[in-house]
């Protein structure tokens, strides 16, 4: 029933979120706060950016009422953690919404995570060891310090970084921290039951997923409210302090079968499983990194600043290989979960190499599906170009004839247009 404490706070979290999330939704639309569309955004009506709001409120909530649980008391007996973690969360929370309403510039803006992510760092919130066999300790307070910022900062950009369709943010995140959950909540150590499973870093992703699920509902498909950037650098923060607050509650032996007590195993053998600490934060965070680090490169490679907005993103090319909004969006989800979900599954099966195996699958699979428009225009392209002229002069497969002169005032192919192309020139070839 030690579950039931955490489904508790979570569930403060979300519904509060949630009832928030509708009064601001009311007060945004009366008071007409929303900002202009901007050329790189996918929405095309003004949309409220204040959800961010709802979802810190709510958080500040659930961390309120587990104050008042007796199983929670081992995390309030360092209330300067949770001040912290909640004064940085607040923070950013001013930030993001001094953004999304007045347009900060990138340096501003990075000056306040960093001062966010020190804060965390200066009450003990901080990168101490990396929980591999032999317990690497970071070699000083300040290379603790350096060490601790740099991942918080790195964290809260690549989760702002692929927040640009409905849903997604949210929808990564509770994927994300679900497994996380999962993971800390199998193997945290200690010597009392209350240190085995309530502690600070599954708090943190338990009250953070309630906040996104009680948040999805407005953000899903067409939206009717966005985190805008205070929600997603506040998702961000808390990943990381989640992430980083683990580190020093994880023994690695009870990863590798050295611990004198075999029942501490959870059924893995070898060395890979003790790597789990090091690489699950990045197994769930892989397609914000990726989309962070390449949106990086290709700004440097340009001479632009790393911050600088633009519309190369992961989900803008899903969208230009014609992936609809909603296919976009599942697929982001289950690349998240393919990566996340294989790497602990590391952690249950006895030969670790199966757990590769069938990760390996499910990546193969998410490829297969992320790609699977390219062929159909492909196809659709072959089709239109060697179609009898007085067919393929039709207005709607213009698109598709990268031949025609008229193909680029036509609009940009998508996936349905191209099974309209395949449809309509099926049909017309069979008549006869």
């Amino acid at each position: 029933m030690r579950i039931v404490f955490y489904l508790i706070v979570a569930a403060a979290s979300g519904i509060v979120t949630f009832g928030l999330s509708w009064l601001i939704h009311r007060l945004s639309h009366k008071y007409r706060l929303y900002p202009k569309i901007r050329a790189r955004d996918v929405h095309t009506r003004p949309t409220p950016r204040l959800g961010g709001i709802a979802m810190f409120l709510g958080i500040v909530a659930a961390f309120a009422i587990g104050s008042f649980l007796p199983q929670f008391s081992l995390i309030y007996a360092d209330p300067g953690k949770v001040f912290a973690i909640l004064g940085a969360a607040l923070l950013i929370v001013l930030i993001g919404v001094a953004d999304d309403i007045w347009d900060l510039d990138w340096l501003t803006k990075l000056a306040g995570q960093i001062i966010a992510a020190g804060l965390l760092a200066w009450q003990g919130v901080q990168i101490g060891s990396i929980p591999i066999p032999g317990l690497i300790v970071v070699g000083s307070p300040w290379m603790s310090l350096i060490l601790t910022v740099f991942a918080i900062v790195l964290v809260m950009n690549a989760i702002n970084f692929i927040d640009g369709l409905d849903g997604l943010v949210a929808g990564v995140a509770i994927i994300s921290n679900g497994v996380f959950f999962v993971y800390s909540y199998l193997i945290s150590s200690g010597t009392s039951e209350q240190t085995d499973y309530f502690n600070l870093s599954q708090f943190i992703a338990a009250v953070l997923i309630g906040a996104c699920v009680g948040f999805l509902p407005w953000n899903w498909h067409p939206a009717r409210l966005f985190m805008g950037d205070a929600g997603a650098l506040l998702v961000g923060i808390l990943m990381a302090a989640s992430s980083i607050a683990v580190t020093g509650n994880i023994d690695p032996c009870r990863l590798t079968g050295e611990c004198a007590n075999p029942t501490d195993l959870l059924g893995a053998s070898g060395l890979l499983p003790a790597f789990i600490p090091i690489l699950l934060p990045f197994a769930v965070l892989v397609v914000p990194l990726l989309d962070f680090a390449l949106a990086v490169l290709r700004r440097l490679r340009a001479g632009k600043s790393p911050f600088s907005a633009d519309r190369k993103h992961l989900h803008h090319r899903l969208l230009d290989m014609g992936h609809t909004h909603f296919h976009a969006v599942l697929i982001f989800y289950a690349w998240t979960a393919v990566a996340s979900v294989g790497c602990l599954l590391v952690l249950f099966i006895h030969d670790w190499w199966w757990a590769l195996i069938i990760t390996a699958a499910g990546l193969l699979i998410c490829t297969i599906v992320t790609l699977a428009p390219l062929s159909r225009r492909k196809a659709a392209e072959s089709a239109v170009q060697s179609a009898d002229p007085a067919v393929a002069a039709d207005a709607s497969l213009a698109p598709f004839d990268a031949l025609d002169a008229a193909a680029g005032s036509a609009g940009e192919p998508t996936e349905a247009g191209a099974e309209h192309v395949l449809d309509t020139l099926g049909d017309k070839r069979g008549t006869p």
